[in-house]
C-alpha cells in the first residue's frame, strides 16, 4: 500500500518529478503554476536537488537546460506569457537533444488574459510555438493522482528521446485538491539516460549507428568535451553548411517521436463499446464529460468517452479506429476556442457528425453543456 495524502495537482507534478528523478527546478512564479515553484523549492533540498527563481521565464528555461546537460534531471515551470517567452529556447533543446520537463499549467488569455481562470488554449502553441520543424511530446493530466504519474512519464519520454517534453496541465487540474494514494518507491519504471560506456572522444557526440535515432552522449563535467550549438550541425556538435547533413538531421529529430508513436500515445476509452455518440476530451475537462456522459446514458444515449492523455503526437490512430467501429457522432469539448477540434475534423474526414462545447470566458464547462450538444 502507498501512502495516503490530501494534495494539490501543482504539488503531485513537483512529487512526481522528484520520484522520477528530478533534482534542479529553475523557475519564475506565474500563475496559476506558483505552487510547483514553492513547492520545488521546499522540497528539492531534501532530497540533495537544487533550485533557483531566475529572474525572468527565457532565463529560467536556459538554466534548466544547462543542467541538464550535466545529467541531471531538470524542470521548470509556467503558465501562457511564461510558455511564450520559453518557446525559443525550447526548439533550442529540441535540436541540441538535451532532456527537459517543461510544465505549462494553462491559464485564460490571450496576453495577460484572466490569471486565475481555467484554460486549455496553449495547445497548440505546445506544437507550433517555436519555429522550424521539431519534435512535440506533449501530455495531460485529467486527476491530481494522474498528474502524479504523468509527471514521472514526462521525464522517462524526456530521457529516452533526449527531447523537452511538455506537461500541459490546466488551472482545474493545478489546483484541483484530491486525496490520493502515492505509489510506493521502486513500484514504477524510472528512466535514466544513457552514456557511453567509456568516456574519451573516440566518438563524436552526435555520433548515430545505422537504424538508431537517440544519440548516447557523455554529460557535461563526465570527462569529453563536445560542442553544443542551435545550428544545424554535424556528429561533433559544430554547425554545419552540408544540406545532406542538415536534412538528416532534421529527419532524424523527427523521426525520434513519429517512429515511436506507439510507445509515446496513451488515451483513455470509457464506454465506447457500443457508443453511437462519443465526448472528445482532454485535462480537466474529463470531469465535466464524465458527468455528462452519465446524464446522456440516463436518457437512453449510447454516449462514450475519448480522452487524450497525449495530446502530440495526436492519437490519430485511436480515434480513427474507433471512427470506423461506427461512431455517428463527435462531441469536442474543450476550454478553448477550437484547437483539438480542428485536429477531430481532420482525423474525422466527414465521416461523422462533429459538435463543439468550448468556453474562453473564464468558467468551466458544465456537464449539460455537453448533454445539450448530444441532444441537439
Amino acid at each position: 500500500m502507498g501512502k495516503k495524502v490530501l494534495m494539490q495537482g501543482n504539488e503531485a507534478c513537483v512529487e512526481g518529478a522528484i520520484a522520477a528523478g528530478m533534482r534542479f527546478y529553475a523557475g519564475y512564479p506565474i500563475t496559476p503554476s506558483t505552487e510547483i515553484a514553492e513547492v520545488s523549492a521546499l522540497r528539492l533540498p531534501q532530497v540533495g536537488g537544487k533550485f533557483i527563481q531566475m529572474e525572468d521565464e527565457i532565463a529560467s528555461i536556459a538554466c534548466a537546460i544547462g543542467a541538464s546537460t550535466t545529467g541531471t534531471k531538470a524542470m521548470t515551470a509556467t503558465s501562457g506569457p511564461g510558455f511564450s517567452l520559453k518557446q525559443e529556447n525550447l526548439g533550442y533543446a529540441c535540436l541540441a537533444e538535451v532532456p527537459l520537463v517543461v510544465v505549462d499549467v494553462q491559464r485564460s488569455g490571450p496576453s495577460t488574459g484572466l490569471p486565475t481562470s481555467p484554460s486549455q488554449g496553449d495547445v497548440m502553441m505546445a506544437k507550433w510555438g517555436t519555429h522550424g520543424d521539431h519534435p512535440v511530446i506533449a501530455l495531460s493530466p485529467s486527476s491530481v493522482k494522474e498528474t502524479y504519474e504523468l509527471a514521472i512519464r514526462c521525464f522517462n519520454l524526456a530521457e529516452k528521446y533526449r527531447t523537452p517534453v511538455l506537461f500541459m496541465m490546466d488551472e482545474i487540474i493545478g489546483h484541483l485538491r484530491e486525496g490520493v494514494e502515492l505509489p510506493e518507491a521502486g513500484s514504477f519504471e524510472v528512466i535514466d539516460r544513457k552514456e557511453p560506456e567509456e568516456f574519451g572522444a573516440k566518438t563524436p557526440a552526435y555520433h548515430i549507428e545505422e537504424g538508431q535515432l537517440v544519440p548516447v552522449m557523455t554529460n557535461f563535467g563526465h570527462g569529453e568535451r563536445y560542442n553544443i550549438t542551435g545550428l544545424l550541425h554535424d556528429e561533433t556538435g559544430f554547425p554545419t553548411n552540408n544540406n545532406e547533413i542538415a536534412g538528416k538531421l532534421v529527419e532524424r529529430l523527427m523521426k525520434k517521436v513519429d517512429e515511436n508513436y506507439e510507445d509515446i500515445v496513451r488515451v483513455e476509452e470509457i464506454d465506447t463499446e457500443d457508443a453511437d455518440t462519443v465526448i472528445f476530451c482532454y485535462g480537466g475537462t474529463m470531469r465535466a464529460a464524465l458527468s455528462a456522459k452519465k446524464a446522456a446514458r440516463q436518457k437512453g444515449y449510447k454516449c462514450g468517452i475519448f480522452r487524450a492523455i497525449t495530446l502530440w503526437p495526436f492519437p490519430e490512430r485511436e480515434l480513427n479506429a474507433l471512427i470506423e467501429k461506427g461512431v455517428k457522432e463527435i462531441v469536442v469539448a474543450e476550454h478553448n476556442y477550437g484547437q483539438m477540434l480542428r485536429e477531430v475534423e481532420r482525423v474525422a474526414k466527414g465521416r461523422c457528425d462533429i459538435r463543439f462545447v468550448g468556453k474562453v470566458n473564464g468558467t468551466c464547462i458544465m456537464p449539460d453543456e455537453i448533454v445539450a450538444k448530444i441532444e441537439g
